[in-house]
């Protein structure tokens, strides 16, 4: 599912093109289903929790499935982040780390980087 050169990690682009082309969901089974598939890469999609909050609000005990516009753009943001993710580079030990987080009331995250402060690349 990866692409490791000597440069880093990076998903595998026919893992990118099934994203790419998977169809809107038309039930819950399908938002699985999505994300299971986009999840497996979640590591190189800053702000996983928070983009899929809509789509996962669908899976909830009880809830009418009603695909909005708000699940859409949830949806395409997840597919335009992954064509577009980072390659992960590899540590140098030698260097310092920078471990960037962020929260929420439903979500908490984490990146781990190196390099100078605003051209840091993540691992």
């Amino acid at each position: 599912g990866h692409i490791i050169t000597d440069k880093g990690v990076s998903p595998n682009p026919d893992k990118v093109k099934a994203v790419r082309e998977f169809p809107i969901p038309k039930n819950p089974k399908d938002i699985k289903s999505f994300l299971g598939l986009v999840g497996y890469y979640r590591r190189f999609i800053e702000n996983f929790s928070k983009i899929t909050k809509p789509l996962t609000s669908l899976l909830k005990k009880d809830t009418t499935f009603h695909w909005s516009v708000e699940q859409d753009q949830a949806f395409n943001v997840l597919k335009d982040k992954l064509t577009s993710a980072p390659l992960l580079q590899y540590p140098d030990f030698s260097q310092p780390f920078i471990v960037t987080t962020d929260a929420s009331n439903y979500a908490i995250g984490a990146v781990l980087s190196q390099g100078s402060i605003g051209k840091d690349k993540p691992i």
